[in-house]
């Protein structure tokens, strides 16, 4: 199983994401801020609300509820997705699921965090 990111569970959402990191300088403490532009779930035949974006693999999920869409000229064309981790074991896991995203997404994972996270492993 690769790993895929949903906002309906049981639908992955084909747009990939910019994805950028933030921790703070000890490291145990950081954001992931995702941007898709217009992503699927966006769309007028799409389910309903968005509540929340679900990141699955196979250890599970990781899950947000913090969850914007921007708008252009009225029209919602991106989503803006901020999820927090507040340890140093929970940041392992968030950086194991974008390693499997990545792979699963053909996806090069630039960044010398990322690098000594996935050699670490």
């Amino acid at each position: 199983m690769g790993a895929a990111i949903q906002f309906f569970r049981g639908v992955d959402e084909p747009v990939v994401p910019d994805i950028r990191l933030t921790r703070s300088r000890d490291g145990r403490t950081g954001q992931a801020m995702f941007v898709f532009e217009e992503p699927e779930a966006l769309a007028p035949e799409a389910m309903g609300d968005i509540t929340g974006m679900f990141m699955v693999d196979e250890e599970g999920e990781l899950v947000t509820r913090e969850v914007k869409a921007r708008f252009v000229n009225g029209k919602a064309s991106a989503l803006e997705v901020t999820y927090t981790w507040k340890s140093t074991a929970d940041f392992e896991r968030f950086m194991r699921f974008a390693q499997r995203y990545a792979d699963s997404h053909d996806l090069g994972f630039s960044g010398n965090q990322a690098d000594e996270q996935a050699s670490a492993q």
